[in-house]
């Protein structure tokens, strides 16, 4: 009999397998696709012939140096090296204009001074305001107790925002970061990404951008170093049989795997939907609220720009990120709500239509290829109230443990927050198995 099924093979349960099968604990995932990755995945791009190696992500998905966790995983994969990580974030307006965010010399949280001094997208008083909530924030980050029970805006309306500060600062760096307007996002993890993200180490800040497909990361070729990790894919969970207060077995497609101890990896609305355990859970599933992000692939018979990313502000369009030496581009809008009811069509057109507006290189540049990803289900709102509804890893059975973004992690749905709960998840498997193991790295600050 194995040590751990895992039910699900996102970044939640590739987490939990990666630290207990380093452990030396034997592991299968079960995953309904034919490839692990769930949301954070990639895929031939559609009308690319066979062998041609166009793999494409379904969004570009980023992280920065303070999501430990998710790097942590990465290494044990051999996988952190294929992680190119910024140092400047490009600020780009209608027009062309582009300001430089990025480190200097002063010690943080002053690190940013030079360049923040240097935006031309604010003027002086939007930058004076800044200054003084951020000092605010890093105050009252650890003093107030309401900051889950009042939206980011909120706060940012108490410290007296300039609107232009709120729409090209603060907006385009949280809403990116957390997928949620700030009218809709709890205070709390927007002070939580802006700390950690910010202002907590020099270099926290720096983004990083996967050089391989997102597929690649966790393809089956890096799991050979963990050959006790195996996977069970095309096989999906149609309930877990509880016997006498524990687990018993896993119906996955028409067998019963069984194991010692088991992880339920599986977004919660799928978790909800299996009559066996979802009632022995007692954990209310009302207050999780779907996010889409849109993600637009756009190919062009030339390159059109020489950055390798940037935010557009004052539109739709929140970032891009240049493949190909610039002549594709992968678009991102956060917190689509606005986009998901058009068409494909409708959506390029209006990246095409706001590019054009920062980029000089779209000029006589032919469009070859577009491609359109809607993740309706991208993450859930991290709106006020809901960290009291997030369960904890532990349930009410012994041998059955909750991973996943929307599980109480300590971060929004984000991938750090999966790898975190994954972590989380496979200390308590660990501990259950008689073989307590560290897996979870604290925050950097």
């Amino acid at each position: 009999m194995r040590d751990v099924l895992i039910l699900g093979g996102g970044v939640a349960g590739l987490s939990a397998a990666a630290a207990l099968g380093e452990a030396g604990f034997d592991v299968e995932v079960v995953e309904q696709k034919p490839y692990a990755g769930g949301r954070a995945t990639s895929y031939p791009a559609p009308g690319s012939e066979a062998g041609t190696g166009q793999i494409i992500d379904n969004s570009q998905h980023i992280l920065l140096r303070c999501c430990v966790n998710l790097l942590d995983f990465y290494r044990r994969l051999g996988v952190a090296d294929q992680i190119t990580f910024h140092r400047e974030f490009y600020f780009i307006e209608p027009g062309g204009r582009t300001s430089v965010l990025k480190e200097g010399l002063l010690p943080a949280p002053l690190h940013f001074t030079e360049s923040f001094a240097s935006l031309r997208f604010l003027g002086l008083l939007d930058k004076l305001g800044i200054g003084r909530a951020l000092l605010a924030l890093r105050s009252e980050r650890k003093t107030r107790r309401d900051l889950d029970a009042i939206t980011m805006l909120d706060w940012l309306h108490e410290k007296r925002q300039t609107p232009r500060a709120i729409e090209r600062f603060w907006r385009q760096i949280l809403v990116s970061a957390i997928n949620e307007e700030l009218d809709r996002m709890s205070a709390l993890h927007g002070f939580q990404v802006l700390w950690l993200g910010f202002l907590a180490a020099p270099d926290s800040y720096q983004m990083g951008v996967p050089d391989i497909p997102l597929g690649a990361l966790y393809s089956p070729a890096v799991w050979r170093k963990l050959p006790n990790v195996r996977f069970r894919f095309k096989t999906s969970v149609l309930d877990v049989h509880v016997e006498n207060g524990a687990v018993g077995g896993v119906q996955a497609g028409d067998e019963l795997l069984t194991a010692k101890h088991y992880i339920s990896a599986l977004p919660s609305d799928r978790l909800a939907r299996l009559p066996g355990i979802a009632p022995q859970l007692s954990v209310d599933l009302s207050g999780f609220q779907p996010v889409p992000i849109t993600g637009i692939h756009l190919w062009f018979d030339r390159p059109v720009t020489e950055l390798p990313h940037a935010t557009l502000l004052d539109r739709t369009i929140h970032w891009f990120y240049s493949k190909d030496g610039g002549r594709r581009l992968q678009v991102v809008v956060s917190a689509s709500r606005t986009l998901t009811p058009m068409s494909k069509g409708e959506i390029v057109d209006l990246a095409l239509r706001e590019l054009a507006e920062f980029l000089p290189g779209m000029r006589g540049a032919k469009l070859v290829k577009a491609h359109v990803v809607k993740e309706v289900r991208a993450t859930f709102s991290a709106h006020p109230f809901l960290e009291e509804l997030r369960p904890e890893a532990s349930t009410p059975i012994p041998n059955f443990t909750l991973a996943g973004d929307w599980t109480r992690s300590g971060w929004p749905s984000t991938m750090e927050g999966a790898a975190r709960s994954g972590h989380k998840a496979a200390e308590r498997a660990a501990a259950a198995l008689g073989q307590p193991a560290k897996f979870l790295l604290p925050d950097i600050a």
